[in-house]
Parts: C-alpha cells; sequence; structure tokens
C-alpha cells in the first residue's frame, strides 16, 4: 500500500504521485496566531462588602512585576443588576463545558452571568464526606441558586466525567448531583496520606503484618493525576468567556513536595489563561480527632502515642493535604474553605465574590516567553474600597524554555489534535509485511526536507536533532494499539557536512501489528526550533486468505545501504512494538531504503521491492514476478519474470528484489504494476504503486541515517 504525501518538497521534487484513488482529502490549512493578551477580573468592594460599580480605566492602576501596564480592554460584569432584572419564567440556558464556540452569540450569553461548576472528587471523598458535599449542593440548587447563576457538574473517578453542562434549569442540576453515589473510586482515599518528610515526627501504624507497602509513589501519582484533571478541566471551560468558578469539593490533595511542582505550576498556568478561580472546599468539615486516630485505624507503635508524635503527625498530615488546594485558590484569584460546619456558606462566598467584577486586559511590556511567575498588582484611585484579583500567571514558554515534561506534553498534544500541524513539512510512507498468520511488520518512513534542518555549529561540527513519535489507534474503538517515540541527533563533521547538508533526512521506524482496520497518526519536531509537523492517515493491515498466494505492499527505492547492526537510527528504528532480530527490508547483508516520495531520475537505479507468501502446498521453486510499467494508459516497459532474491521456509516468504535503471524512462508519470505467479498453478497475485521520473534537481536524494 501506498500512503499519500502531506506536504511536497519543493527543493527535491516538481510533483508527486499518489494513486488516484488513495487522494488525500483536502484539508484547510490551520493559521495560528499568539495573541498575548492577559485578561484579570477584579473584584471591588465597599467597606460593607458591596459591590462598586461605576469605575472607570482612568481609575485603575495595573503592574506587571512592578511595571505599569496599559489596560486595553475594560468591561464590567453586573451579576447583581442581572438578577434583578432576570424574568421569573426564564427559559433554560445549555452551554457546553467541553467544545463551546468561542463567538460573539456566546459572550452575549454568558454576559453578566455567574458561572460555577461543581466539581466532585470522588478519589478523596469518603463516603460520608460524598454524602455532606452533595447534600450541600443540592440545598444550593433549590434555595440559593439565583437567575443568574448558570451551574455545571463535573466527577473526578477513573476518568474525567460531565453530569450536566452549564445551565440554569435546577432539574436537571438536580438529577445530575442525586446521581452522586459512594463507589469504588472512594477508595482511592484510603491511600490520600503520604509518609513524613525528613526532618518531620511520624507515627507508624501496626498492622499486624511483617512488611507494609511504601505508598509514596502512588500518592505522587494520585496528586499528579487530580491536578491533570484540574488543568484539563481548565482547559475545556477556556473557550468560554468571563470569570469562571469551579468549585471543588475534596478530601484534601496530598503534598509529596517537590514531586507534584510541575503539576500544581501546569494547573495553576491553565486556570489563568481560561479565566478559571478554585474555590477549594474541605468536605470534611470541621471534626475533632481521636489523638492517635480513631477505631478506623490500628494503633501507632512504639512510643509515638506516649511522645505527642502520633497527635503532632495527624496535624501535620491534614495540613499537609490542606497546603496544595490553598496555593492553588491563591494562584487563581479563588478562595478555600476549611474546618466549615455548614458547607453552604461556601456558596453563598461565592455568590458574594461574583456579584459584579471589571475585566481588565493589557498587552505585557515584557514580551519574553520565559515561563516566569509575574506578579501583578491592581489599585484603585478612591480610598476604602477592597480589591481582589489574582496574584499574577505563568508567563507562556517558547521552546528554548520547555522543560523536558513540557517537550514530552507537546508532543502528546500534537498526536492527540484533531487538525493537521504544518509548522513542519513531511512526506510519510508505510508498507506492510506479513511476519505471520497473526502479526505484520509496517515500516514507517518519513523525509523531512533540507530547508527544514537548522544546523547549529558545536565543536567543529554540525548537529540537528528531532523527535518522532507515532501512534496507531483501532479503527472502530479509537483504543491505541501500538506507538513508537524516538530521538534521533544527526552529527555532521565539516566534509560530511557540505556533502548532506542539502539533502533531505529520512527517519525508518516500524510497529507490528495485527490484521485490522487502523488510524495511524505520525508527528516530527525539529529541536531547534520546536516546529512540528503531523500527518494521520487510515491503515489497513490485511489477513491472510487460506490457500491463496499473498503479496505484501510494494516499496520504491533508489538507494541500498549494509546493514549496520550498530546504527544508531537502525537500533532505534524498531521502536518499542516491533520486536525483530532483522528487519523484512533487510536482504543479502543489504537494507533497502524507501523512497517515500516516489521520485526518481533517470540517473538513478530504480529497486523495487515486495514479498509474497505461498499457500502450504505451492513450491517455491516455481515461483516468478514480474513488473510492468503504465504511461498515460499505455504500456511503456516491462520486466521479465523473475525468481525470489530470498526464502524464508519457516514462514513460506518469498522475498523480492528487482534492479532496474531509469537511464531509458522517460520523463513523466508512471503506473507499476507487479504480477506474482506459481508456475503450472491458478495462484496468482497483483500489486501496484506509482512514481515520477523528472529531471535531476541540483540537490536530491536523501541523507543515509548516521551512524553512532
Amino acid at each position: 500500500m501506498r500512503t499519500a504525501i502531506a506536504i511536497l518538497l519543493a527543493a527535491q521534487l516538481a510533483f508527486a504521485v499518489p494513486p488516484p484513488a488513495r487522494q488525500a482529502r483536502h484539508r484547510p490549512a490551520v493559521l495560528r496566531a499568539t495573541v498575548n493578551l492577559v485578561v484579570v477580573d477584579v473584584e471591588v468592594t465597599d467597606a460593607a462588602g458591596r459591590p462598586v460599580r461605576g469605575l472607570k480605566p482612568s481609575d485603575f492602576t495595573l503592574l506587571e512585576d512592578g511595571k505599569p501596564q496599559k489596560i486595553v480592554k475594560f468591561v464590567y460584569a453586573n451579576v447583581e443588576g442581572f438578577v434583578r432584572a432576570a424574568a421569573a419564567n426564564e427559559k433554560p440556558v445549555v452551554i457546553p463545558v467541553a467544545g463551546a464556540p468561542s463567538s460573539s452569540s456566546l459572550g452575549a450569553v454568558v454576559r453578566n452571568r455567574r458561572l460555577i461548576l461543581l466539581f466532585f472528587d470522588m478519589t478523596s471523598l469518603q463516603p460520608a464526606e460524598l454524602l455532606r458535599a452533595r447534600d450541600a449542593a443540592i440545598h444550593y440548587v433549590k434555595d440559593q441558586m439565583s437567575p443568574a447563576d448558570l451551574v455545571a457538574v463535573v466527577v473526578l473517578g477513573n476518568r474525567l466525567g460531565l453530569l450536566a453542562n452549564f445551565t440554569n434549569d435546577k432539574q436537571t442540576l438536580l438529577a445530575a448531583l442525586n446521581r452522586l453515589e459512594p463507589g469504588v473510586d472512594s477508595q482511592l482515599a484510603d491511600l490520600a496520606s503520604a509518609p513524613a518528610q525528613e526532618g518531620e515526627a511520624t507515627s507508624v501504624e501496626d498492622v499486624g503484618a511483617a512488611w507494609t507497602p511504601d505508598d509514596t509513589e502512588f500518592n505522587v501519582f494520585n496528586t499528579d493525576r487530580k491536578l491533570e484533571a484540574m488543568q484539563d478541566l481548565a482547559d475545556l471551560l477556556r473557550n468560554i468567556p468571563g470569570k469562571k468558578v469551579v468549585m471543588q469539593f475534596t478530601g484534601g490533595i496530598t503534598q509529596t513536595g517537590e514531586e507534584n511542582r510541575t503539576a500544581v505550576e501546569a494547573a495553576t498556568d491553565a486556570a489563568n489563561r481560561a479565566d478559571v478561580s478554585f474555590y477549594s472546599v474541605d468536605a470534611r468539615g470541621l471534626y475533632a480527632e481521636v489523638p492517635g486516630g480513631d477505631a478506623s485505624h490500628a494503633a501507632a507503635a512504639g512510643t509515638a502515642m506516649f511522645s505527642g508524635a502520633a497527635v503532632l503527625s495527624q496535624t501535620q498530615m491534614r495540613q499537609d493535604s490542606r497546603d496544595t488546594l490553598e496555593t492553588l485558590a491563591a494562584d487563581t484569584g479563588g478562595r478555600a474553605f476549611f474546618d466549615l460546619g455548614n458547607l453552604a456558606k461556601a456558596f453563598s462566598q461565592v455568590q458574594r465574590d461574583t456579584a459584579g467584577y471589571y475585566l481588565l486586559g493589557y498587552t505585557p511590556t515584557d514580551t519574553r516567553q520565559n515561563g516566569r511567575w509575574r506578579s501583578i498588582k491592581v489599585k484603585v484611585d478612591r480610598r476604602g474600597l477592597r480589591l481582589r484579583y489574582r496574584a499574577g500567571y505563568y508567563a507562556p514558554r517558547d521552546f528554548v524554555h520547555f522543560t523536558r515534561e513540557d517537550r514530552e506534553e507537546q508532543l502528546l498534544d500534537a498526536l492527540r489534535s484533531q487538525s493537521p500541524i504544518l509548522e513542519l513539512p513531511i512526506a510519510l510512507e508505510t508498507t506492510v509485511f506479513r511476519l505471520n498468520d497473526r502479526e505484520s511488520f509496517v515500516p514507517i518512513a518519513a523525509k523531512l526536507p533540507a530547508s527544514t534542518l537548522q544546523w547549529a555549529r558545536k565543536k567543529g561540527s554540525h548537529e540537528d536533532q528531532f523527535d518522532f513519535a507515532a501512534q496507531v489507534r483501532d479503527a472502530k474503538t479509537g483504543r491505541a494499539v501500538a506507538a513508537l517515540q524516538d530521538t534521533i541527533t544527526v552529527r555532521l563533521g565539516t566534509q560530511h557536512y557540505e556533502q548532506y547538508a542539502r539533502r533531505a533526512l529520512l527517519y525508518q521506524g516500524g510497529v507490528v501489528l495485527a490484521p485490522g482496520s487502523y488510524r495511524l497518526k505520525f508527528v516530527a519536531r525539529e529541536n531547534d526550533t520546536g516546529r512540528i509537523g503531523s500527518f494521520e492517515e487510515p491503515l489497513i493491515v490485511p489477513a491472510p486468505l487460506p490457500g491463496r498466494l499473498g503479496v505484501s505492499s510494494v516499496l520504491l527505492s533508489s538507494q541500498l545501504v549494509p546493514v549496520e547492526k550498530n546504527s544508531e537510527v537502525r537500533t532505534r528504528g524498531m521502536a518499542i512494538n516491533a520486536r525483530l532480530s532483522a528487519s523484512p527490508l533487510e536482504v543479502s547483508g543489504e537494507r533497502i531504503v524507501p523512497s517515500v516520495t516516489n521520485v526518481f531520475n533517470p540517473g538513478q537505479t530504480l529497486y523495487v521491492f515486495f514479498q509474497a507468501y505461498l499457500p502450504p502446498k505451492a513450491s517455491p521453486a516455481d515461483l516468478r514476478a514480474g513488473l510492468i510499467f503504465f504511461r498515460n494508459g499505455l504500456l511503456a516497459s516491462r520486466s521479465p519474470l523473475v525468481r525470489p532474491a530470498a526464502f524464508d521456509p519457516r514462514t513460506r516468504t518469498a522475498s523480492f528484489r528487482i534492479e532496474l535503471p531509469l537511464d531509458r524512462m522517460r520523463l513523466g508519470r508512471y503506473k507499476l504494476e507487479m504480477v506474482t505467479i506459481v508456475a503450472g498453478t491458478p495462484l496468482a497475485a497483483f500489486a501496484r504503486a506509482f512514481l515520477a521520473v523528472v529531471a535531476p534537481a541540483s540537490a536530491s536524494g536523501a541523507m543515509p541515517p548516521p551512524g553512532r
């Protein structure tokens, strides 16, 4: 099988020749622009806590890292006024939490409204805590919810789940809240504490066993998972204009030190970019702890009960579970509620905080994209007023300032994206070669044009680095079934640089798949500039037909290289899922290098590689194959029938490699048909490929994979 070509390499080819039936569907180009507009919501109240209206941009002074900023956007959200003017029989409003379009019509719907998302962390709430939080939410919907409120309900269990979109329909919200029941997700809350850090007092629970597991790694993972869910939630809300409040009902988030710092920063950054404020509600409420623990836990061993260490550890552990909640709330302009006997007070506070607020937008004078925290300070030129706003934000990062986690996340985002990314041009080809009746090897070849190679001079040599990633998903279920990820560093000395600098870079990888229908997503990134290219296509791995002669894809090339077992690309390129001792592309100590674009010139030799799979009773001695070339629908050339170059009796696989000089081929496009027969039998198989013969350019060809 041949793939369509994502983007043509202008330096090397005049056109590409995908088969008519496999033409890639036209996809509109995606234009990306970065607008560095920072929006801060500022609550201004008088001494009695009432919202202050009527202020002008000139009344505000806005500082970022102590430097004055010019306010270019100024809006007042008058939620109180909407409540007074709302009609009693207002029609229900529904705004999707996920996939909401950013449009002027949506802005008109949410203007002067209060957007509250109720987020229940099922992984940290014990049954009694969940019921307490649910009952408080039901009371709010029935008795406290105002006409200006649009409320959504989301839960975190095994995954992030949406129970209700933003709506003012109380019956819909009550039905969603009544679905909240204690279940298996709450069992994760039993491991909601981390061991004490160095220098802290600790108590050891006596469980009557010789060995107890250390749950530190679990807690780090579980905390990261909660924080990533909050980040994902903020990203979902980003397309909805205005301020959004996420009320998080939780039993605490375990503090595990530096291990979760990146996740905390990512969640804070996503919330500030989406104008989301976290209001954390500790659903454990106000209660007295039994010194040393209640009957739900075994007694502490040693002298901890008598020295006070057990009580100190209890108190410290409870405080540790609150620190992250308080940090998230403070850094996003929200609040944290602890030791509440009545959780309804949290809802009242949210309504007071969002009764009216100003949206101030500015373009930072500091244009550096270094990912640093930038503090914000807002002043009002009037006495006696109180201001509440987010303390700052993390500046965007350019690729140079990406951490390792940022770079991994960028690749994952590119793999998950529904739209192609065209910053880096890629030509891609996949072929299918059968390993046995249950598995096939799928080589993946990608070519990057010379214009993408940003050769950096380092210690007398030239160097460039690329990341490649691919993911294969089942076409029916969407489940990922195979993946590969490689980082390739290319180093060239001065002599080789002059020889290869203007040539394309060829990457070769591969995965092993069972017969079926799949979707392949391939991503390449140049690590000097961070430019990314992606390509997605359907991939079909045919199942063998009993008693039939089978054939593989047809692979075209103009280059053979010796097999080098220590080649960096050779070793890595086989990928995680390709558990092979040798590639099917290796025959007689040589490896065929795919052309990818299938564009050749008359001075080259065409190598045609394919395999045939014999049924049990067919004789390999009678197997023959030949090639027929068609140009403009007319027969242009043909090759004689030849024997296979190699035969594997164990798998009954015959490998053909046919060489044809192109010096007598006329310029133009060709359809190549491969015919395989078993002489004296009705067994036959056919396959086709497409190629073009063009006049040679000043610089062409692919750079061979670099060795160590």
